[in-house]
């Protein structure tokens, strides 16, 4: 029998509701960005985002019931990020899917942030285990192993900086506009590999750490102008970006290896990085490897992504009262 999932998702600076059939069918997704707001401040102002949450949130629900058709009777479960992510974000989220699943006595499913993202690949194709997960956002920079649906075993991740959060800073150093991730991507497809940057935590471990060459980016910056040299911007992103992508390249690889897995799947925003995707094509083909990556819409903080993995934590059976709060920090593992 089909089930419905409507999903709320509000950790960060996007306002998502979303309807999402059987864990991999998308009825309808409204997502209410922030982006142009906190780019007047460089980044995301935790205490404007948690107002637009409150703002919205109602708007954004009943924009996807509209889209889709439905009513709140039509609804199986409603799942909600609880964390991590900005408290005050993720607090407007889970007060209004409390709200819902109380009003209309409907099971309150939590869901991990980070499951949501591996689940946004189930809208794609329909997970295939044992499987390795990369997952890469602007918070997080993990190897996790998965077994079966909902078993996570985190092989190694960050020990400072996550990918995303790195892309960032070095933009912001480069002089270019939040976000600037996604235009460092693209400014690294049109320069070369000039800058001498280090390969970092370069060992046999399957953790990251993305301080030290995000320190040799800003160091290699400052030098240069201390010398009256011009920073060739586009080099400088390509550098870098060349450094990111084979290390993650690289420690993914001999996780599949090791764990003798024939699937990957690629998590988070950062997975809408082209020198990533790229990368990891040509890696998998040579290996023999299914690679999936969800498609760019998906990448970024949706809730489709948190109705897909709340449909399979429902049908696990996981369930919350209404007491459920929000956490800042939350394991997956």
């Amino acid at each position: 029998m089909d089930k419905y999932i409507l999903a709320i998702e509000s950790s960060c600076d996007e306002t998502s509701v979303s309807i999402i059939k059987n864990g991999c069918e998308e009825i309808s997704t409204v997502v209410l960005s922030q982006m142009d707001i906190h780019a007047n401040f460089g980044g995301v102002v935790p205490e404007i985002a948690s107002r637009n949450h409150v703002k919205n949130i109602t708007l954004v629900i009943e924009e996807a019931l509209k889209k889709a058709n439905m009513t709140m009777n039509d609804i199986d479960a409603v799942a909600v990020t609880y964390g991590p992510g900005l408290i005050g974000s993720l607090l407007v989220g889970l007060i209004a899917a409390k709200t819902l699943a109380y009003a209309y006595n409907k099971p309150l499913v939590p869901v991990h942030h980070i499951a949501g993202h591996i689940y946004a690949n189930n809208l794609v194709k329909p997970l295939e285990f044992p499987l390795i997960s990369l997952v890469v956002s602007g918070g997080h920079t993990d190897l996790i192993y998965m077994k079966e649906d909902y078993s996570f075993e985190r092989l190694g991740g960050t020990l400072d900086d996550a990918v995303g959060e790195a892309y960032d800073k070095v933009a912001r150093v480069l002089g270019i506009d939040y976000p600037g991730g996604p235009i460092v991507d693209k400014l690294a497809h049109t320069g070369k590999d000039t800058y001498d940057l280090p390969l970092p935590l370069n060992d046999n471990s399957y953790d990251f750490s993305f301080s030290g060459l995000k320190s040799a980016v800003i160091n290699k910056i400052h030098n240069e102008k201390q010398r009256g040299n011009y920073i060739i911007v586009e080099n400088m992103c390509t550098s870098f970006q060349n450094r990111v992508v084979e290390i993650l390249v690289k420690k993914t690889m001999k996780a599949l290896k090791e764990k003798n897995v024939k699937n990957l799947i690629v998590a988070g925003g950062v997975a809408a990085n082209n020198g990533l995707r790229e990368r990891l094509t040509i890696e998998c083909e040579k290996e023999g490897i299914e690679l999936t990556v969800p498609e760019i819409k998906y990448c970024t903080d949706n809730a489709a992504m948190i109705g897909a993995a709340g449909y399979y934590a429902y049908k696990l059976g996981r369930r919350a009262d209404l007491e459920l709060n929000a956490k800042a920090n939350d394991k997956l593992y």
